[in-house]
């Protein structure tokens, strides 16, 4: 037996800190956790899974309007805020409760409170000290607001979800995931919503098309979108507030949110006071197996900035337990990761863009279908999907797919395993579709709409 209290102590009880602690105590490690705020994290709490909670029910104002294409009579219907955050508060407190479950049944030990770094192997959490062999930084990443005249006056995802009143008139700034998600959100639930964005066009690095194909069906929707638009300051009035833009024009709101980033949450660990290498924006810089300048010290997930999605802090964790005390060892292949914007309608994407083949896959063929969903030939709706593969000439394999539309995040999950596996345009050519689905289409691309 070591000296130490435990083996592993992980700061942080988000995904991947909640699934390395309790792999590792599977393989036998004696473990600690320590989460100063609720179990899960950003993706459980105020992330991933209240955000599409929340998309769920925007989304039907748009399924009312539909109805009546296809004969059915919906009588009056209206919003209620409160209802639909009561709930959503009432299933993330019955996934708390399921993470605490798990963890303790691991055998993990729960410390509650904000933990920090005294030594390489020491941790403390309210005035009390533990030992450890390792110690794991999983704490996840915080929004981040820039400074400017008034940014006392915004609020961020994290205040989002629990809003007392559904604002009338919101205005969201920035141009990634969480900006277009919640312009969806608040749009569909019925406010008046703009979204401002400093640059010429949202979801900088997704496909070109699809970041066209999305701003004119939110456009549609009567999302007002500003790009090339600034914000100089934000001012607070005895109604609402007033955002003065760039070029003098001044707009008026009930809320201001701003999506404009997240940094890793490393700030007041004693991580810099260790010798712990950081980057520009604070985040753990880690070596492929995810131990940083400091031997005994660890990170995985958003903390380190690399890929801040959940399933890679999962998969991370899950590789860093098996390598340290499951007698496993591998590296994680971070190729062809799917992803997802559950805006309306979704985005979703694996593989490289149409403008990332051209530069590293020399000449390509591009594959892409836009057409109007069979639903709405009878509701009635102007909406359109579009489909997009990106084959390299040379070997003849798909090394990306893009979809917009209705349950892209489904679609794509599946079309990532063929990628991963290699998968050329013969094989999607001979896989039979399933008619009629939108997802068909991805095997009935026969001619490129270009070659270069």
């Amino acid at each position: 037996m070591t000296s130490y209290d435990f083996d592993l102590f992980v700061i942080g009880a988000g995904s991947g800190g909640v699934r390395a602690a309790r792999m590792s105590a599977s393989f036998g490690a004696r473990v600690a956790i320590a989460e100063e705020r609720h179990l899960g994290g950003t993706c459980v709490n105020v992330g991933c899974v209240p955000k599409k909670l929340l998309l769920y029910g925007a989304h039907f104002s748009e399924d009312f309007e539909d109805a009546a294409g296809f004969g059915w009579t919906v009588g009056q219907h209206q919003f209620d805020w409160s209802t639909l955050i009561q709930n959503k508060n009432a299933e993330i407190q019955r996934l708390n409760q399921i993470y605490e479950n798990l963890l303790r049944k691991a055998g993990v030990t729960l410390i509650n409170g904000r933990a920090c770094l005294e030594t390489p192997h020491t941790v403390l959490v309210k005035g009390q000290r533990y030992t450890a062999e390792r110690i794991l930084i999983a704490t996840g990443s915080w929004p981040a607001i820039p400074e400017f005249p008034g940014r006392e006056h915004v609020i961020t995802s994290n205040e989002a979800f629990f809003l007392d009143n559904f604002p009338g008139q919101v205005a969201i700034v920035g141009g990634g995931y969480i900006a277009v998600e919640f312009a969806s959100i608040f749009n569909g639930l019925g406010s008046n919503t703009t979204l401002l964005y400093r640059g010429p066009l949202f979801l900088r690095g997704f496909d070109e098309d699809l970041r066209e194909g999305l701003a004119q069906e939110m456009t549609k929707r009567n999302i007002k979108l500003r790009f090339n638009t600034e914000v100089e300051a934000v001012e607070k009035e005895q109604q609402g507030f007033v955002i003065k833009l760039h070029h003098g024009e001044a707009l008026k709101v009930d809320t201001v949110m701003y999506a404009t980033g997240r940094t890793p949450n490393t700030a007041g660990l004693g991580l810099e006071e260790l010798g712990v290498e950081l980057s520009w924006n604070g985040a753990i810089v880690v070596n492929g197996d995810y131990q940083s300048a400091i031997p005994s010290i660890y990170g995985i997930g958003d903390v380190t900035h690399r890929i801040n999605l959940t399933p890679v802090a999962l998969a991370e964790a899950m590789v860093l337990a098996r390598n340290l005390y499951g007698g496993q060892y591998s590296q994680l292949d971070y190729g062809n990761i799917p992803a997802c914007v559950f805006s309306q309608p979704n985005v979703a994407t694996v593989g490289l863009t149409e403008e990332q083949a051209r530069e590293h896959c020399g000449e390509i063929n591009v594959y892409r279908s836009a057409f109007r969903p069979l639903k709405h030939t009878l509701s009635g709706r102007d909406e359109r999907m579009m489909v997009k593969l990106i084959v390299e000439k040379a070997t003849d394999r798909v090394v990306g797919a893009h979809m917009l539309g209705p349950d892209a995040g489904e679609i794509i999950q599946g079309i990532a395993i063929a990628i991963k596996a290699g998968a050329t345009k013969t094989v999607f050519d001979n896989t039979l579709g399933i008619h009629p689905t939108a997802a068909e289409e991805f095997v009935t691309l026969r001619q490129p709409v270009q070659e270069l």
